[in-house]
């Protein structure tokens, strides 16, 4: 598949919570190697949109077409073992486990997984505290070890889940950094970001999440004319 093809294509996606319907219709495209980001207010349905794809909501109708195929009457862990790795906001690192331990414990769901090594080339942090049990590891350095670990799998679509949230603004930049090496590697990416700031430069193109559904586009190229649409929306 060429760079550019679509790879995951959201249409009329319905999601509930119990009684609660939380995705009115959500409709996106993302294509191969790009990286796009769900901006919006709490509770408008942007982490929602990324348990949905995984299959951690309750009740979903619609369609998720993931590189061609349908996905959306799958299992959870179907989907992972078809690419998709999901970095939730709360990160889940093992505490009883060391860092390395953590990082090895997913099983592999492709061939292109980054060795440890490698990933201790990206994440020098991780390296030095390779030892050290998840409990005693920094929120910046849980969160590097979140993504690391799903990069060890060789899923290929990331969804990535308020991943600068309260952490240090070095290493805001370092998750900034790796991101676009990923997109240099041809990983697709969604991003559900609150900091605008730190998604802008990342995301080709960003969608406003709005009362579960998509109520704008913007592309990297327009986001200077549309600064203004997006601090309205947002509240930025």
């Amino acid at each position: 598949m060429s760079a550019g093809t679509e790879y995951l294509r959201v249409s009329d996606l319905h999601a509930f919570y119990g009684e609660s319907h939380v995705l009115h219709g959500m409709d996106f495209t993302v294509r191969r190697g790009e990286c796009i980001s769900l901006l919006g207010r709490n509770g408008a349905g942007r982490t929602t949109s990324l348990r949905a794809i995984m299959g951690l909501t309750g009740k979903r109708s619609g369609s998720i077409m993931l590189n061609g195929r349908e996905i959306i009457g799958l299992p959870s862990h179907k989907i992972a073992q078809l690419g998709v790795g999901y970095c939730p906001e709360e990160r889940g690192i093992y505490a009883s486990l060391s860092c390395e331990e953590n990082l090895l414990l997913p099983p592999r769901v492709g061939s292109g997984g980054m060795s440890v090594d490698e990933l201790y080339a990206m994440f020098p942090n991780l390296a030095e505290r390779r030892n050290s049990q998840g409990t005693r590891l920094s929120g910046g350095e849980q969160q590097m070890l979140a993504l690391a670990r799903i990069l060890r799998t060789g899923a290929r679509l990331l969804l990535l889940d308020e991943i600068s949230e309260g952490l240090a603004p070095v290493i805001v930049q370092k998750l900034g950094d790796v991101i676009r090496q990923l997109k240099a590697r041809d990983y697709t990416i969604v991003l559900v970001e609150q900091n605008f700031r730190f998604a802008a430069p990342l995301a080709d193109r960003m969608f406003v999440v709005e009362h579960g559904q998509i109520a704008g586009e913007v592309r990297q190229h327009e986001l200077k004319d549309k600064l203004g649409y997006l601090q309205e929306m947002l509240g930025v």
